[in-house]
Protein backbone atom coordinates (compact mmCIF):
# COMPACT_ATOMS: atom_id res chain seq x y z
CA UNK A 1 0.00 0.00 0.00
CA UNK A 2 1.85 3.33 -1.24
CA UNK A 3 0.86 6.66 0.75
CA UNK A 4 1.30 10.25 -0.14
CA UNK A 5 1.51 12.25 3.33
CA UNK A 6 1.78 15.63 4.39
CA UNK A 7 1.80 17.93 7.61
CA UNK A 8 1.13 14.29 9.32
CA UNK A 9 -2.36 13.32 7.36
CA UNK A 10 -2.62 10.93 5.01
CA UNK A 11 -3.56 12.97 1.25
CA UNK A 12 -3.69 9.38 -0.46
CA UNK A 13 -3.43 5.41 -0.29
CA UNK A 14 -3.81 2.60 -2.62
CA UNK A 15 -2.21 -0.42 -4.00
CA UNK A 16 -3.30 0.42 -7.36
CA UNK A 17 -1.24 3.64 -7.88
CA UNK A 18 1.07 4.12 -11.95
CA UNK A 19 4.57 5.01 -11.63
CA UNK A 20 5.76 7.27 -14.08
CA UNK A 21 9.00 8.91 -14.17
CA UNK A 22 9.49 8.35 -10.53
CA UNK A 23 6.30 9.78 -8.91
CA UNK A 24 3.67 7.37 -7.95
CA UNK A 25 0.42 8.54 -9.53
CA UNK A 26 -2.68 7.75 -6.91
CA UNK A 27 -6.23 6.99 -8.68
CA UNK A 28 -8.47 9.93 -8.02
CA UNK A 29 -10.91 7.61 -5.66
CA UNK A 30 -7.97 7.27 -3.43
CA UNK A 31 -7.57 10.71 -2.34
CA UNK A 32 -8.84 12.34 0.88
CA UNK A 33 -11.02 14.81 -1.11
CA UNK A 34 -11.03 17.24 1.88
CA UNK A 35 -7.49 18.59 1.70
CA UNK A 36 -7.53 19.17 -2.00
CA UNK A 37 -8.05 22.81 -3.38
CA UNK A 38 -8.30 23.30 -7.05
CA UNK A 39 -5.55 25.66 -8.25
CA UNK A 40 -5.62 28.02 -11.20
CA UNK A 41 -1.64 26.44 -12.07
CA UNK A 42 -1.16 24.34 -15.52
CA UNK A 43 1.87 22.90 -16.75
CA UNK A 44 2.14 21.24 -19.75
CA UNK A 45 4.18 17.82 -21.01
CA UNK A 46 5.01 17.17 -24.26
CA UNK A 47 4.11 13.57 -24.10
CA UNK A 48 1.89 14.16 -20.96
CA UNK A 49 -0.44 16.80 -22.13
CA UNK A 50 -1.36 19.77 -19.78
CA UNK A 51 -1.15 19.17 -16.26
CA UNK A 52 -3.85 20.82 -13.69
CA UNK A 53 -2.59 21.54 -10.12
CA UNK A 54 -4.68 21.51 -6.46
CA UNK A 55 -2.93 23.12 -3.32
CA UNK A 56 -3.04 20.92 -0.43
CA UNK A 57 -4.49 22.65 3.22
CA UNK A 58 -3.64 20.43 6.38
CA UNK A 59 -5.11 22.11 10.05
CA UNK A 60 -4.52 26.14 8.23
CA UNK A 61 -1.53 25.23 6.36
CA UNK A 62 -1.31 25.42 2.78
CA UNK A 63 1.21 23.53 0.15
CA UNK A 64 0.55 25.56 -3.16
CA UNK A 65 0.39 23.21 -6.30
CA UNK A 66 1.55 19.93 -4.30
CA UNK A 67 -0.17 17.75 -6.46
CA UNK A 68 -1.14 17.48 -9.95
CA UNK A 69 -2.79 15.75 -12.54
CA UNK A 70 -3.65 15.59 -16.25
CA UNK A 71 -7.46 15.53 -16.53
CA UNK A 72 -7.09 15.01 -20.24
CA UNK A 73 -3.77 13.21 -20.77
CA UNK A 74 -2.33 12.18 -24.59
CA UNK A 75 -2.20 9.09 -25.79
CA UNK A 76 1.02 7.54 -24.32
CA UNK A 77 0.07 8.77 -20.73
CA UNK A 78 -3.70 7.62 -20.68
CA UNK A 79 -2.91 5.53 -17.92
CA UNK A 80 -2.73 8.62 -15.61
CA UNK A 81 -4.98 10.05 -16.56
CA UNK A 82 -7.48 11.50 -13.99
CA UNK A 83 -4.64 10.16 -11.83
CA UNK A 84 -2.68 12.56 -8.97
CA UNK A 85 1.07 13.00 -7.89
CA UNK A 86 2.48 15.07 -5.77
CA UNK A 87 5.86 16.54 -4.47
CA UNK A 88 6.74 19.90 -2.60
CA UNK A 89 7.84 18.08 0.39
CA UNK A 90 4.21 15.55 0.06
CA UNK A 91 6.05 12.00 1.23
CA UNK A 92 5.13 8.69 -0.70
CA UNK A 93 6.18 5.80 1.00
Amino acid sequence: MVQAVWNGVVLAQSDRTEMVEGNHYFPSESINQEYFQPSDTHTTCPWKGVASYYNIIVEGKENKDAAWYYPQAKEKAKNIEGYVAFWRGVQVK
